[in-house]
């Protein structure tokens, strides 16, 4: 199985959301990937209209949508008023409920914060991971460890792997060693292009978020960081400059 934890359908928050963008999305991922998180910000502009598309494009049943084979397990990104962002993925109604009860917080002056947000999340039955711990801008190392350790695993982000270099593999193995918690792929991608360029692998399938929870718990996922990452990521980002010249892109 292959796997991608962190994944995004919009090149911008502040882009409406494109059929066709979202459609592309799906079916290059399927060509990577058996099993995704689609996992949008939670302050992008109509979160609710990803979900509703998709439920037209693709199949809900048993936790999961499936589009071309691929098995896709909803979620949501979301600013904690700590400074980082958490990966949340669950059963669609968890993630619609989550995205009601976030609709206070949206701006960035009312950010939850972290206690809360896993709180409610953990209420709803959902999957909560640590996105980017060390990026510069939004990081989370910083929180205390005893609050850090509520998480269910922490995300080595493809995007930081090239802003950064390797050596963020080590940094975030160290973080989670300490914490006890494992470690996941998330690619981080806003473009088909990214897709593939880290992953992670295990044996069987994970079909819903209890499936995931169990995966988790079992130390059952590693990761694959693909030779050509860089590449794969620099040309997503070479993709959104294109659509911002186009006019088809908002910066955040």
């Amino acid at each position: 199985m292959r796997i991608d934890l962190h994944t995004h359908c919009k090149w911008s928050k502040q882009s409406e959301l494109s059929r066709d963008y979202l459609k592309d999305m799906l079916t290059h991922a399927a060509q990577h990937l058996d099993v995704m998180a689609l996992t949008e910000h939670f302050n992008t502009l109509h979160f609710e209209d990803i979900y509703d598309q998709l439920e037209q494009l693709a199949t809900y049943e048993n936790g999961h949508f499936t589009y071309k084979g691929l098995i896709i397990l909803p979620g949501i990104e979301v600013d904690v008023a700590e400074g980082g962002h958490i990966v949340v993925i669950g059963e669609l109604m968890a993630i619609r409920r989550l995205s009601e009860q976030l609709e206070p917080h949206r701006d960035r002056s009312r950010f939850i914060g972290l206690a809360q947000l896993l709180k409610q999340a953990h209420s709803l039955h959902c999957v909560c991971i640590g996105a980017h711990p060390f990026r510069e801008e939004n990081p989370l190392s910083h929180i205390a460890h005893e609050l850090l350790r509520e998480l269910d695993a922490f995300d080595l982000n493809g995007r930081d792997l090239y802003k950064y270099g390797l050596d963020m593999e080590q940094r975030v193995q160290q973080l989670a060693q300490l914490l006890e918690l494992p470690v996941v792929a998330g690619s981080d991608t806003h473009h088909y292009e990214q897709y593939g360029a880290i992953v992670s692998v295990g044996e069987g399938m994970v079909h819903n978020v209890e499936e995931l929870r169990t995966m988790l718990q079992m130390r059952g996922l590693s990761y694959q960081i693909a030779e050509d990452y860089a590449d794969r990521v620099q040309r997503a980002e070479q993709q959104q400059k294109l659509l911002k010249q186009a006019g088809h892109y908002i910066a955040d």
